[in-house]
């Protein structure tokens, strides 16, 4: 859904994306774990979101290996939205990988191979490495040409002579063709702050120096300060990786076999299986890694939506992942109550009826779990919801409006009446108004109907005559 609102306050309008959780920024809690009615998104589930808040604190005190997080609730009732909250009370740093029960049944690979792919995705390494670095405003730029030795026609580069400057002084470099290269493809020029790493040669263009702000630039993208230190430097450099991606990058290798080299070779390629013995390989390395102090382990989260999708086999399979030494923290959710647990259909001992069990999920993972209910949205709760959708999608929306819009959210549901808004929006245009008013939401419930006015429609037997 596109909407076109003011940007920041400022005159100029923008278009953006606006996705079903934009509002949702956190948990919404005080410093000691309470919820707050009203917080960072969050409207009401205050049980389920300080149950989260003890969530995060086993989390982040290391204590939650080995468990499992369900979400249960029926829908709409904001199990991803939890779920999403404690991904960014966590951190922008910390992997989040959500995924939904059916997608492990594809063609290409196993329904096991699927899971760990997205256990491995979910879990960080950071890497620390000590590198020796050039770093500096440039003030001299000069390639320097050579006849072509290959051909008696045309010049070639035989090096570049590059000035740097710092706060402590300056330095002038005579570096390697290929190195200018790299330069240009960063498009660089003089007066931007670079950093050039002695050993790989890799440049790195940090932005344009603010001594050229009111000299010479009208505008740039980003100014940053004039180094401090020497131009020749020892400095830490941090990159953040996934398990997933040393898989794919070790699945296929090209060049050196150190930690900083995998990094650096991570490609897309096409879907395949990795084997247990290329993981276990990995592991082994990333283990010594940690154990010398150059990389530190960051486990993530996995969110599994719903959760009773999954079969027998899955469940098995994420049994024994959820004991292992390398795991993320793992959330599932789902709608369901008593069902079947599929893959059992067929189990002798059920008679072929297949096991029921609570949620559809074996009551050895469920044994692993920490339950967590989402409970129906009030009426001022369904409200609050109304009015902070309309105030991220930049609509207008009239009092009179708003009270039909709750009204049919506790009739039909919320996630109705939040998709009345843009079709109601949409009318208000077409008449020429800013402002949302009644008829324009009466209008769109005639134009779309809920589910169960497209139950009774259909068993009424009356050619599609709604009752």
């Amino acid at each position: 859904m596109k909407v076109t609102g003011n940007a920041s306050g400022s005159g100029s309008s923008r278009e953006a994306r606006i996705a079903s959780h934009s509002h949702i920024k956190g948990l919404g809690l005080t410093e000691d774990g309470t919820a707050l009615p009203l917080s960072q998104g969050f409207v009401g589930q205050k049980s389920a979101r300080e149950a989260c808040a003890l969530i995060l604190d086993l989390i982040r005190s290391k204590k939650f290996a080995g468990r499992a997080l369900l979400l249960t609730g029926a829908p709409g009732t904001g199990k991803t939205a939890l779920a999403l909250g404690i991904a960014h009370e966590l951190g922008q740093k910390v992997p989040f990988c959500p995924m939904v029960g059916s997608e492990v049944f594809s063609s290409e690979v196993k329904k096991t191979e699927v899971l760990m792919e997205n256990f491995r995705r979910a879990i960080g390494l950071r890497v620390r490495e000590t590198k020796e670095v050039y770093e500096g405003e440039i003030t001299e730029l000069t390639p320097t040409e050579a006849d072509n030795p290959l051909s008696g026609y045309g010049k070639t580069i035989s090096h570049v002579v590059i000035g740097l400057k710092t706060v402590k002084g300056t330095k002038q470099l005579r570096l390697d063709p290929s190195i200018y290269e790299s330069i240009m493809k960063e498009r660089v020029s003089v007066g931007d702050v670079i950093y050039i790493e002695a050993n790989t040669g890799a440049v790195k263009r940090v932005g344009r120096s603010d001594a050229y702000a009111t000299e010479y630039d009208l505008e740039a993208e980003e100014y940053v300060a004039l180094p401090k230190g020497e131009v020749h430097k020892r400095k830490e450099v941090v990159q953040d990786v996934t398990l997933h991606d040393l898989d794919i990058a070790n699945a296929k290798p090209q060049g050196g076999q150190d930690i900083m080299s995998v990094v650096g070779q991570l490609v897309k390629g096409r879907r395949t299986e990795i084997t247990d013995k290329l993981r276990g390989e990995i592991n082994k390395v990333v283990d010594g890694y940690i154990e010398r102090g150059i990389a530190e382990l960051v486990p993530g989260v996995l969110f599994i939506d719903e959760v009773h999708m999954l079969d027998l086999e899955c469940f098995t399979y994420l049994n024994r992942a959820l004991e292992s030494t390398i795991s993320p923290h793992v959330i599932l959710a789902t709608n369901r109550g008593k069902c079947v647990v599929r893959g059992t259909e067929y189990d002798a001992v059920s008679g072929g009826e297949g096991i029921v069990s609570p949620h559809g999920i074996p009551l050895d993972l469920l044994d692993r779990c920490m339950i967590v209910r989402t409970l129906p949205y009030t009426k001022e709760e369904i409200k609050e919801v109304l009015k902070l959708r309309a105030r991220i999608e930049n609509l207008n929306l009239n009092e009179d409006a708003l009270d039909l819009l709750t009204e049919e959210g506790v009739k039909s549901s919320l996630r109705f009446a939040l998709q009345l808004l843009s079709p109601a929006s949409i009318l208000a245009k077409v008449s020429t108004r800013t402002e949302i008013m009644v008829g324009d939401v009466q209008e769109a419930n005639t134009l779309f109907i809920d589910a169960r006015r497209s139950a009774r429609s259909l068993t009424s037997g009356q050619g599609g005559k709604f009752l």
